[in-house]
């Protein structure tokens, strides 16, 4: 007996375009996609490129939504063959070679569009890492599924769910529409204890047909992939000589549910809620609601049309009160609207104009293409990274609930200033410096060391997942002015943004902080000045001068992982004066095309009279020797920086 109707036989050419016709748009996304003249969406159009000689049969749901495929059809050719049969299931072995330049960088695989959509190229990937992995991490088990909503996410979503089916993954859990941000994909994998997950995003990389697209995994515990996986995906992909693909339909991932081929289960579920509840049970929801119903308070959040529009009315309006037009840019676009989706001053302009102009709101944040990195303004006022996580650190006993028997541990990557050092010395708790990646974070939370940590870039979060969150950060901050005005009648003077930062200045000390960055620079002058900067570091000793400034270490970052013993090295060429000040200079692996040069400059000023000054002009010896020793302009061509935070 047969529950399924064969199609006609398809001859297409690549793993790459599988995506059935039957591949539908949530109506209202499709709308907003449209209306922002998103280019079309061709590649849900099968007319072309699926499978060579497949012969591929579609299902008619039962009454109890169980969807069977047949195993009954076979290859027409060589170009495939039948490795398995289980339960209805037909497995395929596709024929495939490897391909270059499939090397993760800090936070997964990133290139062009283009790039992802050649022959067999991310299948190539996604089959490697099941190579990687020892079969009791994913055979018979659940990973999880999501992304940031960008162009070429819906298509990669079934050639991950149809090469998951084909290496024995038992069940998938999909974010509906295939979207669900990072943080809330390492929520899903704790929570349903999952064996790990995928996560589609480029980050704060721009999307659409001729921009950015990248693919990460993260392990069972929520946190991104070890370098020792990383590294024998690469090594794998060198050798890649076949792809194990289940002949299954394409699922429809615009309806929750449940859909069943064979022993092989897809659950699409709700992106929001379980990454809400736990959100609830961190933070004081009470308290939040306070602050945001109060009238003589007003907040604006930018999801920069990026993947926390999904999540910011569901938290912000309805779970806690914020008016609808406190939200800005909050439909998630597959190209971002055309924009930069980085939340910082020169990408977020629309939320630093709005936060900088006349009656600004009190308090102002925005998130970045895949919810994890936050950026915190108040009226007038830029809160640095560093400095931000730093004040959530100093005041998460009192404010938060998931801390109140204080924290664990701090950590920072390395290019962040020492501001966190600090409050981690008037606390008493350990204290941690780590390169920059947020899986170096995860095994210091595994291990029960680590609590609070974050990075320059942006980025913060806490042990409550293994991933930064920009959501979590957002609400850190609700909460300490919460608490702070809790008493505050309506009508009374508030404690600001600036109130709060200023006061932990004056009680630590300001770590004035700066840094520029230079992006898609040409790989070959970029190189060329990494090697220069660690010739001068190998040849330097302390005492030297430099300038006004006196060399108290010079070397490239090496760090030694304290849980497992694993050494990575050449994170960063340091600079380290005896006053305390920095000069760090990294070539960032985020990006998808060319090179970013990053320089990090910091001083530390314990002068309160001097703590107003713009971080530009009390920088502004640092920033020049910064330049000068690193001949920047010599090597790159570069007068001045793309981004300067």
């Amino acid at each position: 007996m047969t529950f399924c109707t064969p199609t006609p036989v398809l001859r297409h050419s690549t793993i790459m375009n599988a995506v059935s016709s039957k591949s539908k748009l949530n109506n209202g996304y499709e709308s907003a996609v449209q209306s922002q003249s998103t280019k079309s969406l061709s590649f849900l159009n099968t007319s072309s490129n699926f499978f060579p000689n497949l012969h591929i049969t579609t299902c008619t749901p039962s009454s109890s939504s169980l969807f069977i495929v047949t195993a009954s059809s076979s290859p027409s050719s060589s170009s495939s063959t039948t490795v398995a049969e289980s339960q209805g299931i037909k497995i395929n072995s596709i024929p495939t070679k490897p391909i270059e330049g499939q090397k993760t960088g800090t936070s997964g695989l990133r290139k062009k569009v283009k790039v992802f959509k050649q022959e067999n190229y991310l299948a190539n990937w996604i089959q490697a890492l099941f190579n990687s992995l020892p079969p009791e991490d994913y055979r018979n088990g659940v990973l999880v599924l999501g992304g940031d909503g960008r162009y070429f996410n819906r298509e990669a979503a079934q050639i991950i769910i149809k090469i998951s089916a084909g290496n024995g993954v038992d069940k998938i859990l999909v974010g509906k529409d295939a979207v669900m941000s990072t943080p809330a994909v390492s929520a899903v994998i704790r929570k349903r204890k999952a064996n790990g997950g995928f996560i589609m995003s480029a980050s704060h990389n721009p999307g659409g047909p001729e921009y950015d697209w990248g693919i990460k995994f993260n392990y069972s515990s929520g946190q991104p992939a070890p370098e020792s996986i990383t590294d024998q995906i690469y090594g794998n992909t060198l050798s890649i000589s076949e792809i194990k693909l289940a002949d299954i339909p394409d699922v429809d991932l615009t309806q929750l549910g449940i859909t069943k081929y064979g022993n092989f289960t897809v659950e699409v579920v709700d992106p929001v809620s379980d990454y809400l509840e736990l959100l609830e049970n961190v933070f004081d929801f009470p308290l939040l609601r306070s602050l945001l119903a109060r009238p003589d308070f007003r907040i604006t959040f930018d999801a920069m049309h990026a993947v926390t529009g999904t999540y910011a009315k569901p938290i912000f309006v309805d779970k806690l009160g914020a008016s609808s037009d406190s939200l800005s840019n909050a439909v998630p676009l597959e190209d971002f609207g055309h924009g930069h989706p980085d939340p910082n001053l020169t990408y977020a302009k629309d939320l630093v104009n709005i936060m900088y102009g006349d009656n600004a709101p009190d308090f102002g944040a925005a998130s970045d293409g895949d919810g994890d990195r936050n950026m915190i303004l108040g009226k007038g006022f830029f809160v640095t990274p560093s400095d931000s996580v730093a004040i959530i650190a100093a005041n998460a006993q009192e404010t938060i609930p998931y801390f109140q028997t204080g924290p664990k541990g701090l950590a920072r990557s390395m290019p962040t200033s020492g501001a966190l050092d600090r409050v981690a010395q008037k606390l008493n708790v350990p204290f941690y410096e780590v390169p920059t990646g947020w899986k170096f974070f995860g095994n210091l939370m595994d291990a029960g060391k680590l609590s609070i940590c974050g990075e320059e870039s942006f980025g913060t979060g806490s042990d409550h997942i293994r991933e930064k969150d920009g959501i979590w950060a957002v609400l850190a901050w609700l909460s300490i002015i919460a608490y702070r005005n809790k008493e505050k009648a309506v009508g009374e003077k508030l404690v600001s943004v600036s109130d709060v930062v200023t006061e932990h200045w004056a009680t630590y000390g300001r770590n004035v902080f700066s840094r520029y960055d230079y992006e898609e620079c040409e790989a070959e002058g970029a190189n060329k000045l990494i090697d220069h900067l660690r010739e001068i570091a190998s040849s330097s000793k302390t005492g030297d001068n430099y300038g006004n400034y006196v060399l108290q270490l010079a070397d490239d970052y090496t760090y030694t992982d304290p849980v497992d013993g694993s050494v990575v090295s050449k994170q960063g060429v340091r600079f380290i004066f005896t006053d305390g000040s920095r000069i760090i200079y990294r070539l960032s692996g985020t990006g998808s095309a060319g090179a970013t040069i990053r320089i990090y400059i910091e001083q530390f000023e314990p002068d309160v009279s001097k703590h107003s000054l713009d971080a530009q002009v009390a920088l502004k010896p640092l920033i020049d020797l910064a330049l000068s020793l690193s001949k920047l302009k010599e090597f790159t061509g570069r007068e001045k920086p793309t981004v300067i935070t």
